[in-house]
């Protein structure tokens, strides 16, 4: 009798990993825990939305995934990298390979045009050449649509624009990882629905990890992955096909 021979199936890689990871702050009479023994794996090319109340610790738990912060304790892997075995200079070097920033405020340069803005992250490359960052700038602001205003600096742009500025200069290094924190909070509703579906069509378009953190539970809903993190405990919520 002949046995037929089948490929073992090949689970995707996580493209980060959480386990047991436990934050606390050290008050002046007491130890205040933000979160303990979190797990969590999210795999290249996911939509992830972590919701919660304000206060219950999601912008510090995202800080830490993107290795901002560090955890009190637990092991945290992030493309590849054993986070809590570096020092700060080797996990800046993680997050200027791997890691790009939409943040609610933009954090843009204000005394940059929206072109230097985009090419900013290239400057902290080493072999930075002006005229391939340029070029990489013109072509992202051109996909959220502001090859026009390229020359403008940010007080003349509207909150959407400076937001699809801070998309690109987020996606100008090619990371895998976009970290959104509360990317459309400081938008009006019609704005703030144009710049959820340029997050998505982008995450489709270039294959990049997104994960968002939003009081937002009409964004959550449109990520194929949503947690809420409550009582120090993060819970995964069934997304509706």
């Amino acid at each position: 009798m002949t046995q037929l021979m089948t490929e073992p199936s090949i689970m995707p890689q996580a493209i980060i990993s959480a386990q047991q990871l436990t934050q606390k702050i050290q008050l002046a009479d007491k130890e205040l825990r933000i979160f303990e023994n979190l797990n969590l794996q999210i795999h290249a090319g996911e939509q992830v939305a972590i919701t919660g109340r304000s206060g219950s610790g999601k912008s510090t738990l995202l800080g830490i995934l993107a290795t901002l912060d560090q955890a009190s304790s637990g092991h945290l892997q992030v493309c590849g990298e054993a986070i809590e075995q570096l020092n700060e200079e080797q996990r800046a070097a993680v997050r200027l390979k791997h890691i790009g920033f939409v943040f609610q405020s933009f954090q843009l340069l204000p005394h940059l045009s929206a072109l230097e803005n985009v090419m900013l992250p290239l400057r902290l490359q080493a072999h930075f050449n002006y005229a391939e960052a340029e070029r990489k700038a013109l072509a992202l602001l051109a996909k959220v649509g502001l090859e026009r205003q390229a020359a403008q600096t940010p007080k003349v742009l509207s909150g959407g624009e400076q937001q699809r500025v801070a998309i690109a200069r987020a996606l100008i290094s090619q990371p895998q990882i976009i970290f959104a924190d509360e990317p459309t909070g400081n938008l009006d509703g019609a704005t703030a629905r144009e710049i959820e579906q340029l997050l998505f069509q982008l995450n489709r378009e270039l294959g990049t990890t997104l994960i968002l953190v939003t009081h937002d539970p009409q964004l959550a809903a449109q990520c194929q992955r949503h947690y809420e993190l409550a009582d120090g405990q993060l819970t995964e919520h069934l997304q509706r096909a």
